[in-house]
């Protein structure tokens, strides 16, 4: 089963362990553009001919990495915590220098990490397991993760999930000090953390800009996986932009860097030596690294630190708009020529968009000049605006582009949907066999809308046989609130609605109170079969 997660700590699998980077440059270089429609001259023999300078390598040799991390290695940093139960460890052992974990001495696997090993390597817990490694006898530190020297005065940047729940936070130095921190600030929704460290004329990485990487350019890594400090894998970017499903607020530079515990919270570097990033999750159906690891972009994370910096907690822009991606069959629908941008199936009452000329039905096509090619996109662009600025939004309603204006607030702290949606309602034995379009269908009354906080309309889907409806994707229990843009007041004039279109429409749906559109195809063959 694929996974993405992470856990405290040595995060793993699809865990945010200390991820490091790594990715063994994998991957075929290939061309943007297009083959060359005819064939290089053959030789008299039939075979291409080897004087044809178009068959020139684009990619030749590989790096040398060497100097760069001569450069940037004194400013990794490994990082280490106690749990917060038991005996504190002094200040004196803290600093003694200790070895690292994962040194192969035998010990019982009692513990937090012991339990996250028999997860990782398929133990039991009757010590089954297949060659668990073990920890060092003397166990008062758990090896975590990884992290970064942002300035000289001891400000270091590292993943929030690294850090959480630490009693005591011990940073090692590449110079082999180690140093008891502090956490300055910690955000879960960037996962990134601010920790300080009592010391002066500390050696500093250098931040780059991650805009500026293309996908297919090499980059590097610095960590501690499994206790190995310092160590260095290379790899490239394999994409840009990717959102996973609990990061909304993180478009994740994804490359096929290795990642393996006690990596997480490591810089990621580009050829200049600059951090574009800090490594933070893989991708894995087996719980080891399998060339699929994420980033946070640099520039995200030091719009983070220095907000915790100065206040303790981060402050994101909001809208107040539920949106979902827009597919093929919706783009038909909205006359679109692509599938593009977020469409609105709801807007929150009080929200910037309330006050503003935003529509359920919009589309939405750019933010501030950047462009919204998926749903995906839009949440890091309001999330960096700050609250009270004003923002401008290219939407698409009903055929016609136009820019609105919206002035953006604080996202709450906690956003309450609807809850309770309506549930499967019972077939209705009364209605024909073979019902319009394929679904049996109720209007709502006063006291249902009111249930469903519904001002007025809506009509319930209590049936769904096949045929294009179920096709669909509607649902028994699913409730109908407008065709395109006309909102449907009772079962009557749904179905005008339905058999007055003609050809893709897009159906707003409340669905167990999450309002979603689904792209629906009408016309008369649904009702011939």
């Amino acid at each position: 089963m694929q996974m993405l997660c992470r856990r405290a700590g040595l995060a793993i699998l699809v865990v945010s362990c200390g991820l490091a980077l790594a990715g063994c440059g994998s991957g075929d270089s290939q061309s943007g553009d297009q083959a060359q429609a005819s064939h290089p001259p053959a030789a008299q023999d039939g075979r291409p001919s080897r004087a044809d300078s178009s068959n020139q390598p684009l990619v030749s040799g590989l790096p040398d990495f060497t100097r760069l991390v001569k450069k940037v290695s004194p400013a990794v940093v490994n990082i280490s915590a106690l749990p917060p139960r038991g005996r504190q460890p002094s200040r004196d052992s803290a600093e003694s220098g200790r070895s690292s974990p994962s040194q192969g001495q035998s010990q019982g696997q009692d513990g937090a990490l012991g339990d996250w090993l028999r997860r990782f390597f398929g133990g039991d817990d009757n010590g089954g397991g297949h060659d668990i490694p073990q920890m060092p006898n003397d166990s008062e530190h758990v090896s975590l993760g990884s992290g970064f020297i942002i300035s000289p005065n001891g400000y270091i940047l590292t993943n929030r999930h690294v850090i959480a729940g630490a009693g005591q936070i011990v940073v090692k130095l590449n110079d082999r000090r180690q140093l008891i921190a502090k956490v300055v600030g910690a955000d879960s929704d960037s996962d990134v953390a601010v920790l300080k460290v009592k010391a002066k004329h500390l050696p500093t990485v250098q931040i780059g800009n991650p805009n500026k990487l293309d996908v297919g350019a090499w980059v590097v890594a610095i960590g501690s996986p499994f206790g190995f400090e310092t160590s260095v894998t290379a790899g490239i970017v394999s994409a840009k932009g990717r959102s996973l499903a609990d990061d909304q607020y993180v478009p994740f530079l994804q490359t096929d860097v290795a990642i393996n515990p006690g990596n997480s919270g490591g810089p990621l570097f580009d050829l200049a030596g600059e951090v574009v990033g800090i490594n933070s999750q893989i991708y894995s159906q087996t719980g080891g690294y399998q060339g699929v690891s994420f980033a946070i972009p640099i520039d995200i994370a030091m719009k983070v630190a220095k907000q915790l910096r100065t206040t303790g907690h981060v402050t994101r822009g909001w809208i107040g708009v539920q949106i979902q991606n827009v597919d093929r069959e919706l783009a038909q629908s909205f006359k679109l020529a692509r599938p593009e941008g977020a469409l609105v199936t709801q807007i929150l009452k009080g929200s910037p968009a309330s006050k503003a000329d935003i529509d359920v039905g919009d589309v939405i096509l750019a933010f501030n000049g950047h462009p919204v090619d998926s749903a995906s996109d839009l949440p890091p662009l309001v999330a960096s605006i700050a609250p009270g600025e004003k923002a401008r939004l290219k939407i698409l309603r009903n055929g016609d582009r136009r820019t609105e204006q919206i002035t953006i607030a604080a996202l709450p702290a906690r956003l309450q949907g609807e809850q309770g949606g309506p549930g499967s309602a019972p077939h209705d034995k009364s209605q024909p066999n073979r019902p319009p379009f394929g679904l049996t269908l109720e209007s709502l009354n006063t006291k249902q809308r009111r249930a469903l906080g519904l001002d007025r309309g809506g009509v319930r889907v209590t049936d769904v046989a096949p045929g294009l409806a179920a096709k669909a994707g509607l649902q028994a229990g699913d409730v109908v609130l407008s065709v395109g843009s006309t909102d449907v007041e009772d079962r009557r004039a749904l179905l005008d609605a339905l058999k007055q279109a003609d050809g893709p429409v897009a159906l707003l749906v409340l669905r167990h109170g999450v309002r979603l559109y689904l792209p629906m195809q009408t016309g008369k063959s649904d009702e011939a079969g």
